[in-house]
């Protein structure tokens, strides 16, 4: 019986640990994601604004709902690349770290 509740409560803590670390992956993708969403929106914005105001065809074309469809969407794959890639290198990373040594 007292076997059972200390492997439990190890398992608990195990748990709780893993939970805290998984709960560190996201965050950093998130934030992560969200410098790379605000320098993908700036960089796409100059251009955008400086064609609709220079080319004839983008002033024609392009209303105010197509320059900020364009800028959003750009933003918005910038963020999810950027905080998939960070996620899966921190978890790659976290994974290694608790892998034992193994010595030929």
């Amino acid at each position: 019986m007292a076997t059972s509740v200390a492997q439990s409560s190890s398992t608990l803590a195990s748990l709780d640990q893993k939970v805290d670390l998984a709960k560190r992956c996201s965050h950093e993708g998130v934030v992560a994601g969200a410098k790379a969403a605000i320098v993908a929106s700036i960089a796409t914005a100059i251009p955008t604004m400086a064609s609709v105001r220079m080319l004839p065809w983008a002033r024609a074309n392009l209303n105010h709902t197509a320059q900020a469809l364009i800028i959003t969407t750009v933003a918005g794959a910038a963020y999810f690349t950027v905080a998939d890639k960070t996620v899966l290198a921190t978890a790659r990373k976290n994974s290694f770290k608790h892998v034992p040594n193994m010595k030929p």
